[in-house]
């Protein structure tokens, strides 16, 4: 094909008609590349950090304000008062009356053991207590007989002083069969289990027609008083002159239980008292606070985290914990100043409340500090700042012109778009 085309065309004419092939094909590879190297060069100049193009970032501005001083600890929820019900007597457990997790009140009736063998214990002391009453009776009645004959002279004083110290005897044997009867009374009405606090019961742990000891380990369950309800937990001994000092001066101090995640703040308490001892090995004392729980957020043996407050910082300069960063001199801000340029001022890091935190350094109220974007700067760097209303329009076209795109797309099957 070759051959027939410089044949016809010749040797000149066809050297010719090469160069214009190869010159279109380079145009054709190249051209394109080019132009997007051109377009590429443009947006890499226009793009974010790029030469002279300013650093957007989120600023907020330097507050004067009071912030709390809270103490984080860790605690554990338990409850005032805590009993297990066991019974006092041996019997047979005959019925139970309450039902598991009931609320109970302080002397409601719980269970009932077979009350006969301590009837019949009881019938007997009344027996033994009447037959000595009666014995008794009639010594004094002899007593007195013999009173009147020896002072006619018609005994002797031996045979009177016989009679008195016998009815002595009988006396005491009357006590005696008394505390019987009352020890009966006593056991009869341990056949009646009642609640010995008020409180939530818990599952039970024997079931009617089982034998009950008295020296049952686990007993018939446990009455745990959930409203109010305590939580203890152990701070640094460093914290406790203060902590004395407002409980001396009967100063209210606030704690606040909240869930593992410190999501959700559970009650809101105060702090009742502290232990008498601290604890050597880890330099902590035990406090124990107090929340009225009437919502049963709290749980005996929940696991909560506890904020104690401490104190309250007046006229603290804040700001952002977002705005502090870390550097190899310490911590600092960056602070914008009327000419869009930022610039770093060293701060010193008091407590912090939530999202803002106190600090002390070369800062003043109104100033504005860098929250957002701060990783790509340097000192004396350009900015745009970025209110909240432009960042969120920016997300919106964002994502109205992908959902454009997405809508420009041919669907599967499709056929070719129309010329």
């Amino acid at each position: 094909m070759v051959y027939r085309i410089r044949s016809m065309l010749g040797w000149r004419s066809f050297a010719l008609l090469l160069l214009a092939v190869a010159a279109g094909g380079a145009y054709y590879y190249f051209a394109p590349t080019a132009a997007k190297d051109d377009s590429g060069g443009r947006e890499g100049r226009r793009g974010p950090g790029g030469d002279g193009r300013p650093q957007p970032v989120s600023v907020a501005e330097v507050k004067i304000q009071d912030l709390p001083v809270w103490i984080n600890a860790l605690g554990t929820a338990t409850p005032r008062n805590l009993a297990t019900v066991r019974s006092r007597v041996d019997g047979e457990l005959m019925a139970l009356h309450f039902t598991e997790g009931q609320t109970v009140a302080k002397g409601q009736l719980l269970a009932e053991i077979d009350p006969r063998p301590f009837q019949v214990q009881l019938l007997a002391a009344n027996g033994q207590l009447a037959r000595d009453d009666a014995l008794l009776a009639n010594a004094r009645v002899d007593l007195q007989r013999y009173k009147d004959l020896w002072a006619q002279d018609a005994i002797a004083k031996q045979q009177v002083d016989t009679q008195a110290a016998l009815v002595g005897q009988y006396e005491g044997a009357v006590a005696a069969d008394r505390a019987q009867v009352e020890t009966a009374k006593l056991q009869l009405s341990y056949a009646r289990i009642v609640s010995p606090v008020a409180g939530r019961i818990g599952l039970r742990q024997v079931d009617p027609g089982n034998q009950v000891h008295a020296s049952d380990a686990n007993g018939l369950g446990v009455v745990a008083q959930l409203s109010p309800i305590t939580a203890v937990f152990s701070v640094p001994e460093t914290h406790l002159p203060a902590i004395s000092q407002r409980l001396a001066e009967n100063d209210p101090v606030i704690v606040e239980a909240w869930d593992r995640e410190q999501k959700k703040r559970l009650a809101v308490g105060r702090l009742l008292t502290t232990d008498n001892l601290v604890d050597v090995p880890t330099g902590t004392i035990k406090l124990k606070a107090g929340f009225k729980n009437e919502d049963y957020a709290l749980f005996p043996n929940q696991f909560v985290n506890i904020r104690l407050l401490a104190a309250v910082r007046t006229g603290a300069l804040a700001v952002p914990g977002a705005a502090v960063l870390r550097g190899t001199k310490g911590t600092f801000v960056f602070v914008v100043d009327g000419e869009s340029k930022v610039t770093s001022v060293p701060v010193v890091i008091g407590p912090a409340d939530r999202d803002l935190v106190a600090v002390e350094g070369a800062l003043k109220a109104g100033m504005r500090v860098v929250t957002d974007g701060a990783d790509k700067l340097r000192e004396g760097g350009r900015v745009e700042v970025i209110t909240k209303a432009q960042d969120a329009a920016a997300k919106g076209d964002g994502d109205k012109g992908r959902g454009e795109r997405r809508g420009k797309r041919r669907p599967e099957g499709a056929g070719p778009p129309a010329k």
